[in-house]
């Protein structure tokens, strides 16, 4: 029998059953976007809470409404039985790939769920990965696990980093360009066709090693200007002099210059952790990555100096943080530099609330707590000492935060005029 062809046949002709493992933040929009397209689609997880809220047409993702889970229901299912897995002929893996404390590669979602559905797969199928993770992993890491087949013949296994950019108004999961790579060019045509009828352009590379290093390569492009603009922040403080001011006019140069901006610290899923993906493997070969490790630190950073130079300014004892997603107008708090501010703060023994109108509850393993948002009112306002705005949010009340806070500091320049009861940092 030939499997490529086979296989082939099926995603050209939208009969190839896909499996969507991991039901995040990446996951959840691919599973919808296969639907869209005439797919037929199992959703797995092993978060029980998630696929209760599914299977009754509800969402837990901000910017997902119910509606598009409902619209699509009959080409979805969502299974948590990962024997599930031997009806599909697509699996994609859209897991976390975190760092550890000392700041090295976790591949533990991916391995464990590697244990658990080797055992379901069978001749005809494709793998296909989509977590970051660093140049060579998918090739040295996923592939032993099908020494069973004759992979690029009977089995087939691609790279396709994520590119989702949740709630961005200019593009969408469909028209932002996707890289696909393959073990074999029978993989690579496979990886390609599929995301081929999903999306608008599909861009191949050479080998899974090139892709793993484009997703790095993009997010690390971001953090070290990100850092440089927190450096110049720094600098521009102790000048006394306003970034924002230097931003904006340099921005007026037709070439050469991009505009970054200052901020609390970076979050989510790619820009805090992949600079660490990239230095772990780097020093693994003997090269050092001076500027990556530098800029990843001085976002990492960022929290400690805007605390420092807070109470520098300030004697408080009681903290309202305002917003604690890592992006505006999203409830994600993934790697969010909010949780950083806590811990700080927490250290120092001073008394921590927060508001956030997309984040009702706020948990996290480096908490060891979870945090309720506060509802914001004047009197409310007035308890705290200092107000510390570090996720812009559409919906706040700004007019209402300006007026009734002792102190606040805007770290992301929500507050354009200088004003008494307001420190920019």
């Amino acid at each position: 029998m030939n499997f490529y062809s086979a296989l082939s046949n099926k995603i050209s002709k939208k009969t190839a059953k896909i499996g969507i493992i991991g039901l995040g933040y990446v996951g959840l929009p691919l599973a919808l976007q296969f639907a869209k397209k005439k797919f037929n689609v199992i959703g797995f997880d092993i978060d029980i809470y998630k696929l209760s809220l599914l299977k009754k047409d509800k969402s837990y993702i901000k910017h997902i409404p119910n509606s598009l889970i409902e619209k699509y229901k009959s080409r979805i299912k969502f299974e948590r039985n990962f024997q599930k897995i031997i009806l599909v002929d697509v699996i994609i893996l859209c897991l976390p790939t975190p760092i550890t404390s000392r700041f090295k590669p976790d591949l533990s979602y991916i391995k464990k769920t590697l244990e658990n559905i080797k055992s379901y797969l069978s001749k005809g199928q494709i793998i296909i990965l989509e977590s970051s993770t660093y140049p060579g992993s998918t090739r040295d890491f996923i592939s032993p696990y099908l020494k069973n087949f004759n992979i690029g013949k009977n089995f087939f296994l691609g790279y396709s980093p994520e590119r989702e950019d949740p709630n961005n108004k200019k593009y969408s999961l469909e028209t932002i360009p996707k890289i696909c790579s393959g073990f074999t060019d029978n993989c690579l045509n496979i990886t390609k066709n599929l995301y081929s009828k999903i999306l608008k352009k599909v861009v191949t590379v050479s080998s899974l090693e090139t892709a793993e290093f484009v997703k790095l390569y993009e997010n690390i492009y971001r953090s070290v200007n990100i850092g440089l603009v927190n450096e110049m922040k720094m600098i521009a403080n102790k000048l006394n002099l306003n970034i924002y001011e230097i931003i904006e006019a340099a921005k007026t140069k037709p070439f050469g210059f991009q505009a970054f901006y200052p901020g609390p610290g970076v979050g989510g899923h790619c820009i805090p952790v992949d600079p660490y993906y990239l230095s772990w493997i780097a020093n693994k070969n003997n090269v050092k990555t001076n500027l990556i490790y530098h800029a990843g630190k001085i976002n990492s950073d960022m929290p400690s100096w805007i605390i420092k130079e807070t109470i520098r300014k300030r004697k408080i004892n009681k903290v309202l943080i305002i917003g604690v997603a890592y992006k505006k107008d999203l409830d994600d708090t993934r790697e969010a530099p909010s949780i950083e501010f806590i811990k700080i703060l927490r250290k120092k023994k001073i008394r921590i609330d927060y508001h956030d109108p997309n984040v009702k509850y706020l948990k996290s393993r480096k908490l060891k707590k979870t945090y309720a948002s506060k509802n914001l009112n004047s009197q409310m306002l007035k308890k705290y000492d200092c107000v510390i705005i570090i996720t812009d949010h559409s919906k706040l009340d700004y007019e209402l935060i300006k007026k009734n806070s002792r102190f606040i500091v805007d770290t992301r320049n929500v507050f354009s005029k200088k004003l008494s009861n307001v420190l920019k940092l």
